[in-house]
């Protein structure tokens, strides 16, 4: 029987800029980039030479604290350049198409044939096992330690989210056979929302499927393992970004590494948001070049606009990206007797304005911070936007000041940066609280390793 879980806490903001359901034709460009900070926690290697000619679906870099996790090209082509940064930091991978795409042949397969240990053999082979992320630390995880149990959201809540059930149309054989397949390593949980009524979701096989209701961050798969299955001190959980689970069985379904997945391109600074399908690593510009007007300062975010990154047309687009935001960056904003304006036309949690007199209001937000940083306030906010059992503001002040022993206590091990994205949404104080968990979640693995 289907478990309904209801939670209370969150916040539900909305954007202007939704798209709607229509896809737009692209070209996917002359280049694609595989960037290895698209893989939280991994140490990367490159294992191709520039110039060198590589298929789809072969090894480019390798995490080198884990080398038998690699990474694959999502295209065929030349491997153009190969972009560092400081101390010679990988940033960029880029490969320049060739006209006719080849694709590394592994073979289809029966998922309900295979071992748990040939399905992680054949993700490691196909450079898709580092797509697979874990609990404790949030990063992306390795072979060596089988999960006590494996999570997945098909639920995308945050304020302009891709709609998965829209992205799951033409794809429902692949995401079953995803499921089954990693249903074959350890028990599997997915997580949908209340108002998700697709069948390829409700009906699955091979998984424990629970119904989620609840306002913003319900989709988090964080807060959905703490009402599910908490972790504990030496417990290990996969997630998986319901994509991902896509890929995997597309390799076992086609034999091959097939990394194209449908985006949202949002935001109140779009011209007609919509959908598209695209290729991991594919040139932000050709998805925006027509879509945004040039006169007005904004701010790109690769992903959404809770958690994503900030970067320009001649980024690529992030290996987890389920959106492509374009808001205003507020610079140009004149804010003479601002403070003491009504603001009908300003969000503000706290009713701080007129405007939350108006029910359905959708907000065009900028990307300013509206305020400099300034001491921690306890105030609950966290909590009031945090649906886990963890004591939040707490565990921040122990992460600040470096307490190992509390953070554990406090459940460290639990989160991950993105449940933290509400709560620094609404923090009077204006600290980065995901940046600040990261640190925390470092900081442990470093000492633990």
């Amino acid at each position: 029987m289907t478990k309904v879980i209801k939670l209370r806490k969150g916040l539900d903001i909305h954007l202007k800029g939704k798209a709607e359901k229509v896809k737009m034709k692209i070209n996917i460009g002359k280049e694609v980039a595989l960037c290895p900070d698209s893989f939280p926690g991994i140490q990367p290697k490159v294992v191709v030479k520039e110039g060198e000619h590589v298929k789809a679906g072969e090894i480019l870099f390798v995490n080198k604290q884990f080398p038998s996790v690699g990474f694959s090209s999502p295209v065929s082509g030349n491997v153009s350049s190969i972009v560092r940064g400081e101390r010679r930091k990988v940033l960029q991978v880029v490969i320049s198409l060739d006209e006719n795409q080849e694709y590394v042949d592994f073979g289809v397969r029966n998922v309900n044939d295979v071992s748990s240990k040939e399905i992680i053999d054949s993700l490691l082979r196909a450079g898709l096992f580092g797509y697979i992320n874990q609990l404790p630390y949030a990063i992306s995880t390795n072979p060596d330690v089988l999960p006590k149990g494996i999570f997945i959201s098909a639920l995308r809540d945050k304020p302009l989210a891709c709609d998965f059930e829209y992205e799951l149309i033409g794809n429902e054989i692949d995401f079953q056979t995803g499921l089954t397949a990693l249903s074959r390593i350890s028990k599997t949980y997915l997580g949908i929302g209340r108002n998700q009524c697709s069948e390829s979701l409700r009906r699955v096989k091979d998984v424990e499927v629970n119904i989620f209701d609840g306002p913003c961050p319900a989709g988090n798969v964080g807060v959905q393992i703490n009402h599910i299955n908490p972790v504990n001190k030496g417990d290990v959980v996969w997630t998986v970004d319901p994509t991902t689970v896509i890929y995997i069985g597309r390799l076992f379904n086609k034999g091959k590494v097939d990394l194209h997945h449908t985006i949202a391109i949002v935001g109140s600074e779009v011209h007609e948001p919509c959908y598209a399908d695209v290729l991991v690593g594919q040139k932000i510009e050709t998805l925006l070049k027509d879509k945004i007007s040039h006169e007005r300062n904004v701010r790109i975010i690769n992903g959404n606009v809770l958690t994503g990154r900030k970067c320009s047309l001649n980024d690529f687009v992030d290996a987890h990206a389920s959106e492509l935001t374009v808001i205003p960056e507020g610079d140009e904003t004149n804010e003479l007797f601002g403070w003491i304006m009504p603001r009908f036309k300003d969000y503000s949690v706290n009713r701080s304005y007129f405007s939350w007199l108006t029910k359905n209001k959708e907000y065009a937000l900028d990307a300013r911070v509206k305020g400099g940083r300034r001491n921690m306030i306890m105030s609950g906010e966290y909590d009031s936007v945090l649906p886990m059992d963890i004591l939040g503001e707490y565990l921040i002040k122990a992460i600040i000041v470096g307490d190992i022993d509390k953070m554990e206590a406090l459940g460290i091990y639990e989160v991950s940066p993105e449940d933290f994205a509400l709560p620094e949404f609404v923090d009077s104080s204006k600290l980065e609280l995901q940046d600040i968990v990261r640190r925390g979640l470092d900081m442990l693995r470093k000492e633990n390793a």
